[in-house]
C-alpha cells in the first residue's frame, strides 16, 4: 500500500500505446453511446413492451441519473483499488448488464437493468480520461484529450443513427447486445496492457452518509422532473414533497460534504476558479447539447414522419465534421489559449441552434442537415477546451477526483436537461396550440368550417375531416414549440462565453494522471 499522491506510471509507447488508447476509447464510446442509442428507439421499445412513450423515457433518464450519482464514487474507488482495477471492473459489470437489458421481458425489468447499468458505469468515463492522460503523459495531454473528446462527442451522434438502424432492421434488444463484444475486447486489452501499471492505492473510509444524501436529493429531483408534467407540477402534493426532499437533501448534503474529512465529493476543488467556472460552463453547455440531441429525433419521428434510421442520419454530418477537425484542434490547444477555442465552439453551437430555429414546417432532409455541419465545428473543440480549462491548476494526484466531479456535474446536468426539455416541449406546444386555434379558427369559426367543407369535398367524412384539422393544429403547435426551444438554446449557449473568459489562461500539457 502506498500513498495516492506519489508519481504515477510512465507513459506507454508504440503499438501498445495505440492499442490501449483504442481500447480505452471503445470503453468511453460504449458508455456514452448507451446514453443516446435508445433516444430514437423509445417509441419502438415502448410499443414492443406495451408502454407509453412517456413511460419509455425512463429508459434514458433512469440510466442517466444513476450514472450521475455513481460518478462521485470514482475518486474514492480509484484511490482505494487503483484506476486500472476500477475501470476494468466497471467495464465488465457494464457489459454483463447490457446482456440483461437485451433479455428484459417488460418495461419495469428493462428500467431496473438500465438503472443498474448506469450505476456500474460511473467510473468508465472519468476512468478512461484519467488512464488516457496517464498513458500518453503530460507532454502529449492534448492528444489524450482529443481522443477522449472525439469519443465523448461522436458517440451521442452515432447513438441515434445506430439505434434507429437497429430498430428499423432488427429487434430492439440488439441495441444493448452489441455492447458485449466491445466490452469484452476493451476489458481484456486494458487489463493485459495496464495491470502492471496500476496506480498507487491507499485505504480510505467511504463517506456513506454523504453518498446516501446524494442519492436521496438527486433521485428526488430527477423523479420530480420526470413525473411533474404528468402530475401538473406543484398542484400535486407528491411533486411538492419531492421538491422539498430534493431542496433540503441538497442543503444537508452540501453542509455535510464541506465538513467531512473524507467527502464522497471533494468540493474543495471548486475553490480553484478555473475548475469551478470551467465545470459550470462544461455542464451547462453539455446540458443544452444533450437536450437538443434528445429533442431533434423525437420531433422528427413524432411530427415529421421520419423513421428511426433517417432521424438518426440527420445528425450524422455533425459527427463526421467533428472527427475530421478534432485532431487539428488538439494541436492548437497546446499553442492557443483554450478560452478562444471554447468561445468559438460555443458560438458554433449557438449558430447551429439559431439556424434550427429558422426551420420551415416543411423542411426537407438537406435543410435539416445544414445546421448539423456547424454543430460539428463546435463539437470538435468543445470538450477538449473545456476540460483543459477545468483541469488547469489541478495537481496531478487530484486529477481522478477532478475528472470524476466534473463528469458528475456534466452527466447530472444532462439528465436534468432531458427531463426539462421534454417538459418544456409539451408546455410550449400547449400554448401554441391555443394560439394556432385562435389564428386559424376553431369548430364553429367560418375559417374552420370552410376547411372542413373542403376536406369533405375531397372524400373525407365529418369525423375524418375533424381529425385531420386537429392533427394539423397539433403538428403546427409542436413545430413552433420546437423552434422556440432551438432559439432559447442559442441564447443560453451564447451566454456561456463570458463565463469562459472569467477563467485564467489555459494551455494543454500541464496536467496528467501520471508523470512523464
Amino acid at each position: 500500500m502506498s500513498d495516492g499522491a506519489q508519481p504515477g506510471p510512465q507513459p506507454l509507447h508504440g503499438a501498445t500505446l495505440a492499442l490501449t488508447a483504442v481500447a480505452l476509447a471503445l470503453g468511453t464510446f460504449m458508455q456514452v453511446l448507451d446514453t443516446t442509442i435508445a433516444n430514437v428507439s423509445i417509441p419502438t421499445i415502448a410499443g414492443s413492451l406495451g408502454a407509453s412513450v412517456d413511460q419509455g423515457t425512463w429508459i434514458i433518464t433512469g440510466f442517466a441519473v444513476s450514472n450521475g450519482i455513481s460518478v462521485p464514487l470514482t475518486g474514492w474507488l480509484m484511490q482505494r483499488f487503483g484506476i486500472v482495477k476500477t475501470f476494468v471492473a466497471s467495464v465488465i459489470a457494464f457489459t454483463a448488464l447490457s446482456f440483461l437489458c437485451g433479455i428484459a421481458w417488460n418495461l419495469p425489468s428493462l428500467v431496473i437493468f438500465r438503472v443498474l447499468q448506469g450505476a456500474v458505469s460511473g467510473p468508465m468515463i472519468p476512468g478512461s480520461q484519467a488512464l488516457l492522460l496517464m498513458i500518453f503523459g503530460r507532454s502529449k495531454q492534448a492528444t489524450a484529450l482529443a481522443i477522449w473528446s472525439m469519443t465523448t462527442l461522436i458517440a451521442p451522434i452515432c447513438g441515434p443513427i445506430l439505434g434507429g438502424y437497429i430498430s428499423d432492421n432488427f429487434t430492439w434488444p440488439w441495441i444493448f447486445l452489441i455492447n458485449l463484444p466491445v466490452g469484452i475486447v476493451c476489458a481484456l486489452v486494458c487489463w493485459t496492457n495496464l495491470r502492471e501499471r496500476e496506480t498507487p492505492t491507499r485505504k480510505l473510509p467511504v463517506d456513506t452518509i454523504g453518498f446516501s444524501m446524494l442519492v436521496v436529493w438527486v433521485g428526488a429531483l430527477q423523479v420530480m422532473l420526470d413525473t411533474g408534467k404528468d402530475a401538473d407540477w406543484f398542484s400535486s402534493p407528491v411533486i411538492r414533497v419531492e421538491a422539498l426532499i430534493a431542496f433540503v437533501g441538497f442543503l444537508a448534503w452540501l453542509i455535510w460534504e464541506l465538513h467531512e474529512d473524507h467527502p464522497i465529493v471533494d468540493l474543495s476543488l471548486f475553490r480553484q476558479r478555473n475548475f469551478a467556472l470551467g465545470t459550470i460552463a462544461l455542464s451547462l453547455g453539455f446540458a443544452v447539447f444533450f437536450g437538443n440531441n434528445l429533442l431533434m429525433p423525437l420531433w422528427l419521428q413524432t411530427q415529421m414522419g421520419y423513421i428511426a434510421t433517417w432521424a438518426g442520419l440527420v445528425a450524422a454530418p455533425a459527427g463526421a465534421v467533428a472527427v475530421i477537425l478534432t485532431p487539428f484542434v488538439a494541436r492548437l490547444v497546446g499553442r492557443i489559449d483554450a478560452r478562444w477555442i471554447a468561445s468559438i465552439s460555443l458560438a458554433a453551437f449557438a449558430l447551429s441552434f439559431y439556424m434550427r430555429s429558422n426551420y420551415a414546417p416543411d423542411a426537407d432532409f438537406y435543410e435539416l442537415v445544414v445546421p448539423t455541419l456547424v454543430m460539428g465545428l463546435g463539437m470538435s473543440g468543445f470538450f477538449i477546451s473545456m476540460v483543459t480549462i477545468a483541469l488547469n491548476g489541478v495537481p496531478p494526484q487530484q486529477v481522478p477526483q477532478a475528472t470524476g466531479l466534473s463528469n458528475f456535474a456534466r452527466i447530472t446536468a444532462g439528465s436534468f436537461a432531458a427531463s426539462l426539455t421534454t417538459t418544456a416541449w409539451d408546455r410550449f406546444e400547449a400554448v401554441h396550440q391555443t394560439r394556432v386555434a385562435e389564428t386559424t379558427g376553431s369548430p364553429g369559426n367560418p375559417i374552420w368550417t370552410a376547411a372542413l367543407h373542403d376536406l369533405q369535398q375531397h372524400g373525407a367524412n365529418a369525423s375524418q375531416a375533424m381529425a385531420a384539422m386537429m392533427q394539423q393544429v397539433v403538428h403546427q403547435a409542436y413545430f413552433l414549440a420546437t423552434v422556440d426551444l432551438f432559439r432559447a438554446s442559442a441564447w443560453i449557449t451564447l451566454a456561456l462565453i463570458p463565463i469562459v473568459w472569467l477563467t485564467s489562461k489555459a494551455l494543454s500539457g500541464g496536467h496528467a494522471a501520471g508523470g512523464d
